[in-house]
């Protein structure tokens, strides 16, 4: 399959591109800096471009068949950028009839099927004091994917570890079948699992140990 992955240089980025290459995907890989992105192989591209620039998030989306995005907020980034990075990539996706998005973002974003106990409304309390702004551009960007026609998939995850690619994690909600941690690694498997797999359409899962 012909996939682009947003925010491919980032420590989930490189395990999902490295994933998704060993599993047979051509993989376009969307970077703001090269030097960041040392992975090598024949069916990788690579381009380098601003997720908040609208027609270079375009030319790259067109002629994929699905988008994967692991963006998320990184010290200096601007305020708004990840509701940004959400409609430039949810209208670029329109615009040129790809249909399938799989995206990742932190459990602190609530979803309807949520049953959160005592500690996780603490954290994110918690979360909210800390990194309020930061919390509501996420949950706003989410709005928008939600609100989308396409053929979405958010997959909210507690803290991530570097720990290895197990395969054994938890798909539920904050909350009920929730724990408090997940490998970058196997949170890449997952999202690669949903480019076969529409069980999970229109949702936004927790997965964890």
């Amino acid at each position: 399959m012909d996939i682009i992955v947003f925010g491919a240089s980032g420590r989930t980025g490189v395990l999902l591109v490295g994933q998704a290459l060993e599993a047979g995907h051509q993989v376009t890989a969307f970077v703001r800096d090269l030097a960041k992105l040392s992975l090598q192989h024949p069916a990788l591209s690579v381009i380098q471009g601003n997720v908040g620039d609208a027609g270079a998030v375009e030319k790259a989306i067109t002629g994929q068949q699905a988008v994967l995005s692991v963006l998320g907020p990184t010290r200096g980034s601007s305020p708004g950028a990840m509701s940004a990075a959400a409609y430039h990539i949810t209208h670029a996706m329109q615009k040129s009839g790809v249909k399938r998005l799989v995206t990742l973002t932190g459990a602190g974003v609530r979803d309807p099927r949520d049953q959160p106990k005592a500690f996780d409304h603490l954290m994110r309390t918690l979360l909210g004091m800390l990194s309020g702004a930061v919390l509501r551009d996420s949950q706003e960007g989410v709005s928008m994917i939600r609100a989308s026609d396409l053929d979405w998939t958010v997959v909210r995850v507690p803290m991530l570890t570097d720990g290895p690619l197990t395969g054994k994690f938890r798909v539920g909600y904050v909350g009920k079948d929730s724990g408090r941690q997940i490998s970058r690694a196997d949170a890449a498997a997952f999202m690669l699992q949903q480019l076969e797999d529409d069980t999970y359409f229109y949702q936004a899962p927790m997965i964890s140990y």
